[in-house]
């Protein structure tokens, strides 16, 4: 007989080993909030050994799966994050099969409270988007794993793309009447507390903050980002951007990172340091030019039909984003 929850799940992906990072706490605060549920992380080879096996002691699994990036430069300028483009590794999520149901939650969100009713929804349950609320936030949704609905969605994602270039367009398209069509696939905003929304409607977070359950670090700059003293526990502000997260929630970010993710690191010779802008910056272009492979100008064409069958496997070259011209301009962004 198997034990309550054994086959339902809470899923994360990470996709280099800052992601990892907040995948620990994220993990950790599910744990310290006593989950009955299993924890499984998606990681991409760009994850290194150690954190993989940092990772592996707090997810009950975690599974290497290929990176799916959408390459779709024009629609990821529009939202500024060419970064994004990877979070079609994301889809992944509904290969899960030996789950019934599981609530997939980002790297850079954390919870403040056990959330495991939210295994009593339905797919596709999720928040609306603070920037959009016709539009839900795939941050933190509840879904079915299912290979059909896998399919589906790749096949959705080559032909139709996303119009945002990353999976909240994507997903958003394919469960295209989630606004209308059922009240109680609306998670109520306290299971996705986007931490820059906050100052749109102080009043309402005045009223309602106090009932948050998960916080999502929305933006550029995540919480690992920062500088951290750990005798002040006073968190330094990185630019511009950083100054408009509520520091509330990157003080118990900090306070989990500090108490359980730390020593875990320090155990597997996973250094950490506070970041600089620049270092920022200069850490994504380097992840941008691992994340592309050059393509030979003399390689045949791609069929069809093969290329149906490599979304299907998971192995994605979106129309020829491999040339170098591309790899150029995605460079470009991030340099600049």
């Amino acid at each position: 007989m198997l034990k309550w929850g054994v086959n339902q799940a809470f899923v994360t992906l990470a996709t280099n080993d800052l992601y990892g990072k907040g995948a620990l706490v994220l993990g950790c605060s599910l744990r310290n909030h006593k989950t009955s549920r299993q924890l499984v992380i998606l990681i991409t080879p760009h994850v290194s050994n150690n954190m993989r096996a940092a990772l592996g002691r707090i997810f009950d699994e975690v599974l290497i799966v290929n990176v799916m990036d959408s390459q779709d430069s024009a629609h990821l300028n529009l939202i500024k994050r060419p970064e994004l483009g990877i979070t079609f590794t994301k889809l992944h999520c509904w290969a899960l099969t030996r789950y019934s149901r599981c609530v997939f939650m980002d790297a850079d969100t954390m919870v403040l409270a056990n959330i495991d009713e939210l295994f009593e929804r339905e797919e596709l349950s999720a928040a609306p988007d603070p920037g959009w609320p016709d539009c839900f936030n795939t941050g933190v949704f509840v879904y079915r794993p299912s290979i059909e609905t896998y399919n589906a969605l790749l096949q959705c994602a080559m032909e139709k793309g996303s119009f945002d270039g990353g999976d909240q367009g994507l997903l958003n398209s394919f469960f295209g009447n989630w606004a209308t069509s059922d009240i109680k696939k609306h998670l109520p905003f306290i299971y996705n507390l986007s931490s820059i929304a906050v100052y749109s409607y102080l009043p309402a977070f005045k009223q309602y903050g106090a009932n948050a359950k998960v916080i999502h670090f929305l933006g550029s700059v995540k919480p690992w980002n920062y500088s951290y003293d750990p005798n002040t526990k006073a968190v330094k502000r990185q630019g511009p951007e950083s100054s408009i997260v509520h520091p509330e929630f990157l003080n118990m970010w900090w306070d989990t990172f500090t108490a359980s993710v730390l020593p875990l690191l320090a155990e597997y010779g996973i250094e950490h340091k506070s970041q600089t802008s620049s270092s920022i910056r200069e850490e994504q272009a380097a992840e941008a030019i691992s994340q592309l492979s050059i393509s030979s100008s003399d390689a045949p064409p791609v069929s069809s039909e093969e290329r149906r069958q490599r979304w299907e496997q998971g192995q994605m070259d979106f129309m020829g984003a491999d040339s170098f011209q591309n790899i150029q301009k995605k460079l470009d962004v991030y340099l600049n």
